[in-house]
C-alpha cells in the first residue's frame, strides 16, 4: 500500500491519523466536504481535496492511483444526524455502495471502513462480540449497520473489505471535539469546576485516538486473508459513565491541584444505549493492543488546556458537531 485516501481526512481522528502516515511514508489524499474546517497544513505527499461523498463522479476520481480507502466520513452522532436526517441518510447510506463501488473499479485494492460499536444499542450481555445481534436505538446507529452488508458485497481476492466497529473515540485532536463522553467531561472538570453526569450506569466502551490512529495503520499493512471479509470491534476500557467521571475528576485535580475538589452531579437521561464489547477477536487474528487508556486521554486533554490549544472551550461552536452543521446548514 503506497496512497491512500481517507474519507474525512480533515476529521477529528483524520486530522491526527494523515500525519502519522505521511511520517511513515504513505501518500495521502484527505478526501472532505471541510465542514468542520482543515487543521492540516500543506505538506509533501499530502494532496487534499474538498469535496462531497455523495459526489460519485469526483470521489471515483479521486481515487485514481488509490491503493486504500479509509472510509471514516459521516454525519456522526445521533444529534448531528437528527438535525437533518435526510441530509445525514444520503452522506451516510445512500452514497456508500456507489462509493465502494467506485473504489473498485478505480483499482483500489482495500476498503476500510469505520462503523461503530454504538450498533449493538442496549445489552446485558456481558462480552459484545462481533455476532452479536445488532440493536440500533437511533437512525445513525442503524444506517452506520446496514452499509456493512453493502460493502461485503464487494468482497473479492482483488477488492479486499473490512469493517471496523471502534469505542467512542477519546483524546486531543488539533480539529477537536468536545461532545463525547471523555472530552465532555474533561472540559467541564477543567472549566466549570464541576461535572454533570447523565444516568452513570450506562457501560461505554472507550478508545483512545491514538490507538484507533495505530489501528487504521495496522489494516494498511497486515496481509490480505487476516482482514478479507471481517468484521471487527475496537475498544479498550468499557467503563460505566459514572466511573469515567471519577477517573475524570481524579486526573484533573492532579493535573491542576490548584482547582479544589470538583463536584459531581448526576441527572436523568434518555440516553440509554449500554454495552460492554469485547475486542478479543481483533487481538487475536491481528495483534492489536491498545497501548492507552482514558486516564492517558485526560491528560492529554489537560496538557492541551494549559498549553492554550483549546480557546473558548464551553462555548465556542467549533468543537461541537450538531452546533457547527446548524451553523453551515450544509447542503
Amino acid at each position: 500500500m503506497k496512497t491512500i485516501l481517507i474519507t474525512g481526512g480533515a476529521g477529528y481522528v483524520g486530522t491526527v491519523l494523515t500525519p502519522q502516515l505521511l511520517d511513515a511514508g504513505y501518500n495521502v489524499v484527505v478526501y472532505d466536504t471541510m465542514y468542520y474546517g482543515c487543521h492540516l497544513p500543506p505538506r509533501p505527499h499530502l494532496r487534499i481535496i474538498e469535496a462531497d461523498i455523495r459526489d460519485t463522479g469526483r470521489f471515483r476520481d479521486a481515487c485514481r492511483g488509490v491503493d486504500a480507502v479509509l472510509h471514516l466520513a459521516c454525519i456522526s452522532n445521533d444529534p448531528s444526524f437528527e438535525l437533518d436526517e435526510e441530509l445525514s441518510r444520503t452522506i451516510n447510506y445512500d452514497c456508500f455502495e456507489p462509493m465502494v463501488v467506485a473504489a473498485r473499479d478505480q483499482g483500489v485494492r482495500r476498503f476500510v471502513y469505520a462503523s461503530t460499536s454504538s450498533v449493538y444499542g442496549v445489552s446485558t450481555a456481558p462480552e459484545v462480540t462481533e455476532d452479536h445481534p445488532l440493536v440500533p436505538l437511533t437512525l445513525y446507529n442503524t444506517y452506520k449497520g446496514m452499509c456493512e452488508p453493502l460493502l461485503f458485497r464487494h468482497q473479492s481476492e482483488r477488492f479486499v473489505c473490512v469493517t471496523i466497529r471502534p469505542a467512542t473515540i477519546c483524546g486531543y485532536s488539533p480539529r477537536m471535539r468536545l461532545d463525547l463522553t471523555v472530552n465532555i467531561l474533561t472540559n467541564h472538570a477543567v472549566n466549570a469546576g464541576r461535572i454533570t453526569v447523565f444516568g452513570g450506569e450506562q457501560l461505554r466502551p472507550n478508545l483512545h485516538i491514538q490507538d484507533m490512529c495505530d489501528l487504521y495503520r495496522l489494516l494498511l499493512e497486515v496481509p490480505d486473508e487476516t482482514i478479507a471479509g471481517e468484521t471487527f470491534n475496537a475498544g479498550y476500557q468499557n467503563r460505566s459513565v459514572r466511573d469515567i467521571a471519577w477517573t475524570v475528576r481524579a486526573v484533573v485535580q492532579q493535573e491542576f491541584p490548584g482547582t479544589g475538589e470538583i463536584e459531581i452531579l448526576t441527572t436523568p437521561t434518555n440516553d440509554i444505549r449500554s454495552y460492554h464489547i469485547n475486542s478479543d477477536k481483533i487481538a487475536a487474528r491481528l495483534g492489536f493492543c491498545p497501548k492507552r487508556g482514558i486516564e492517558d486521554a485526560v491528560r492529554d486533554l489537560c496538557h492541551a488546556f494549559k498549553a492554550g490549544l483549546l480557546p473558548d472551550s464551553m462555548a465556542a461552536d467549533r468543537y461541537v458537531n450538531v452546533r457547527v452543521l446548524k451553523g453551515s446548514r450544509a447542503p
